[in-house]
């Protein structure tokens, strides 16, 4: 059996995702066109030769709606012949589009396959896609209901005695360890530029003087009366600071049969090694990258100390925190080049975003394998193991 590898990976620059954001104008059709265009062309390959289109995108409504996997890819000049799918796995969309695609190469029902996600938060508010209820047998089953994920963050801070100032450091580090990446030209290769935004060179999220003294001064987001009541022992710390940003942006990765790329010249990137998906405590929500990357270290036969870099989304600071308690990893390894609290969260594309991301660091540090993993609405978390050959 052929393994599956990457041979092109691509991002846009993250465009800060409210009015004025340099990418707030741009269709997300467009702004997904532009990477599937580029991944293909760093090959050189026929685009005639892509069996398949597998995008992630969350809020599937108004100018997301429709399929816009499709969209994109007539939009991208794509051969009318490529068909193109649309997922949802909320936040890790895109992780699982490219689970997927790989896993469709393994399977054999692929050659070649583009893997992508996409967002544009500015377009499309946060929580557009939000249904007005769950049905009664869900309510049935959870009388006292579930919590957006702010206050999930709060309740995982709160379990693992995760203190302001703890979430302030880790943010100011994120936005630390993003700037000097950027500074050292350690970007360069995964970024691509957006055509309808020519002056957006550079992640328009990242925040280069902040520290968590400026940090410390900002209230928190998610507090109302009623969840004060109904949750007395939240202490209140997560706020805008050590959250990730509304983002808009689009990533890409061409992923092919080991073989067929050996026949069309390419270089293999890297390797799937192993794949895990999880459920878990919905109204935690946020903690199923624990327990996924348990799985997926148990299914590749490794410890956590095998990897030689991991990418967690960072949608809050409490996140990656917790998951180093209980997973024992170094961070020093983890989001090298910072995360999504700089780096932003365009909710459907950050999955092949952190892939791309974590192909990068894996290069430019010499490192073997790597892992990605994320929380996802819900209590979900998928986890990725790639190798370097």
């Amino acid at each position: 059996m052929s393994d599956a590898v990457i041979v092109a990976a691509v991002r846009t620059p993250a465009g800060k995702g409210k009015t004025g954001g340099a990418l707030a104008s741009v269709h997300p059709a467009d702004l997904l066109a532009g990477v599937l265009r580029t991944v293909v062309a760093r090959t050189g390959i026929d685009p005639a030769l892509v069996e398949d289109v597998i995008v992630g995108c969350v809020q599937q409504v108004g100018a997301q709606s429709g399929n816009i996997a499709r969209t994109a890819a007539l939009a991208a000049g794509l051969p009318e012949s490529v068909p193109a799918t649309t997922i949802n796995r909320q936040c890790g969309s895109s992780q699982q589009a490219a689970a997927f695609a790989a896993q469709g190469v393994l399977a054999g029902a692929y050659d070649i396959v583009i893997a992508a996600g996409v967002e544009s938060m500015s377009t499309i508010q946060l929580g557009s896609s939000r249904p007005p209820g769950m049905g009664e047998r869900h309510a049935s089953r959870y009388p006292e209901g579930l919590v957006h994920q702010g206050i999930s963050a709060e309740l995982v801070a709160a379990r693992w005695k995760l203190g302001r100032a703890e979430l302030d450091e880790f943010s100011a580090e994120s936005h630390r360890r993003a700037a000097a990446a950027w500074h050292a030209g350690d970007f360069a290769a995964e970024v691509a530029g957006v055509a309808e935004a020519p002056g957006l060179v550079v992640d328009e999220t990242v925040r280069h003087d902040t520290t968590a003294d400026a940090l410390a001064g900002l209230r928190p987001s998610f507090r109302t009366d009623e969840m004060a009541a109904r949750f007395p022992d939240i202490e209140w710390n997560v706020t805008p600071g050590n959250s990730s940003p509304l983002t808009d942006g689009a990533s890409a990765v061409l992923i092919m049969s080991e073989r067929r790329a050996r026949s069309l010249g390419l270089c293999a990137r890297a390797r799937f090694h192993a794949f895990s998906v999880v459920g878990d405590d919905p109204l935690l929500m946020l903690t199923g990258p624990i327990p996924a990357t348990r799985k997926v270290l148990d299914r590749a036969g490794m410890t956590i100390g095998d990897l030689d870099a991991y990418e967690l989304n960072e949608a809050f600071a409490c996140v990656p925190l917790a998951w180093l308690r209980e997973t024992g990893a170094d961070p020093a390894r983890l989001n090298i080049h910072g995360g999504a609290i700089a780096l932003g969260h365009a909710l459907g594309s950050s999955g092949t975003r952190l892939l791309v991301t974590l192909l990068n660091v894996l290069e430019s540090t010499g490192g073997r394998f790597g892992l990605q993993t994320m929380c996802e609405a819900g209590g979900m978390a998928n986890a990725t193991i790639i190798e370097r050959p």
